[in-house]
């Protein structure tokens, strides 16, 4: 079992909140990664879990036993560090053997068992043929299976992976990153994963925790946090290129709710609004170029542009497009050559694929289809 709960967790360094009143429960068996850029406090957050930082408030359980202010060695947490952590004068079987041998006011399983744990990680991880090798002769990647490895030896409540795979080269962190979700399918065990790396967190997670200056922005699958940000910063960050975010207004004409800015505008679905300014949101793969006569008859948003630069990633393109408002947009598709830097084009999206949040406070807005209108009411209100 490793069932994680916390509650209201707050760490402070000289006044500078690192952790602010975090609640969050992390169930037995998920692959959780806290996500964010740097310094937002996911490492912080995690160091507090693993009883190297103590916490300034808050609490934390573990399969309801509160282990707030218990020892780390005491609170079977094992955690994979960034470096790799590995005792460069012990070969790999005494690295992985470590964790069982040197426990200290616990019982010490027999020799037998160390060598059998020992084996049966080393197998699991492709590692069998390196144990009497020492850190200095293997690889980044071999290296860092050890430290997975010597974290899987001790059988723990939950795992603590701290950036794991950010030492490595692109090809190698790919493979690896197939191998730890393989790894936590055949364990079933509870993983907690610190990335800034949102193509590992997309790829690996089942629950998505996205941080920003200590604070919970979302909590989701990776397709909720993709598909339906829950507020402007989410929105900017997970993506690549990521969502664009434009200033809008919205208005109701006629039953009908328009939006319109400098080079954007577009009937969106019936309803009545007054004047609201908005962000507006799209993906630029929802985004495809248009003719002139797709134009007068499309029903969402279409905005006029320019092509800057293009880049050809092989199987598809990405143009970055200047707006009227001098605002740049990114647009993604297959590549076709047919997008010229330099040459106006119209963009389309449908209505379906529209984001809308609150310029003053980055929520999400949702737009609520009403059965029975009031006329002194809005539909647009925040998710």
């Amino acid at each position: 079992m490793g069932t994680i709960e916390i509650a209201g967790l707050t760490r402070t360094f000289k006044g500078v909140t690192a952790v602010d009143d975090v609640t969050l429960t992390i169930d037995d068996g998920e692959f959780l990664v806290l996500l964010g850029p740097s310094g937002c406090g996911k490492t912080t957050l995690l160091r507090i879990l693993a009883g190297l930082l103590e916490p300034t408030a808050g609490s934390i359980t573990v399969d309801g036993t509160d282990i707030t202010r218990t020892p780390s060695r005491r609170r079977d947490l094992a955690m994979v560090f960034q470096s790799y952590a590995l005792y460069p004068h012990l070969t790999v079987a005494k690295n992985l053997a470590f964790p069982l041998t040197a426990r200290r006011g616990r019982p010490r399983p027999d020799r037998a068992e160390i060598d059998r744990r020992v084996t049966e990680v080393a197998r699991t991880l492709d590692i069998a043929h390196l144990l009497q090798r020492r850190p200095r002769e293997l690889s980044g990647g071999q290296r860092q299976r050890v430290a997975v490895g010597r974290a899987l030896v001790r059988n723990p409540r939950a795992y603590l992976m701290d950036e794991p795979l950010s030492n490595l080269d692109a090809k190698l962190r790919t493979a690896t990153r197939h191998e730890l979700t393989s790894l936590h399918r055949t364990l079933g065990a509870t993983f907690v994963y610190v990335t800034h790396d949102q193509v590992e967190a997309m790829t690996m997670a089942t629950k998505i925790v996205i941080l920003d200056h200590g604070r919970i922005e979302q909590v989701g699958t990776p397709a909720d946090v993709y598909d339906r940000p829950a507020t402007r910063f989410v929105a900017g960050f997970i993506g690549s290129p990521a969502m664009n975010l434009l200033d809008a207004e919205l208005t109701g004409v006629g039953g009908q709710v328009f939006v319109h800015t400098d080079g954007i505008s577009g009937r969106l679905w019936p309803g009545r609004l007054d004047p609201t300014a908005v962000t507006l949101g799209v993906r630029p793969e929802h985004l495809r170029p248009i003719d002139a006569a797709g134009a007068a008859g499309h029903h969402g948003v279409l905005i006029d542009a320019v092509v800057g630069t293009v880049e050809n990633l092989g199987n598809e393109e990405i143009a970055y497009c200047r707006i009227e408002s001098g605002a740049t947009i990114a647009v993604r598709g297959n590549r076709t050559g047919a997008l010229a830097e330099g040459a106006p084009i119209t963009l389309a999206a449908d209505p379906e694929r529209i984001h809308l949040f609150d310029p003053e406070t980055g929520v999400r807005l949702e737009w609520i289809d009403d059965p029975v209108p009031d006329p002194a009411a809005t539909d647009l209100v925040s998710a």
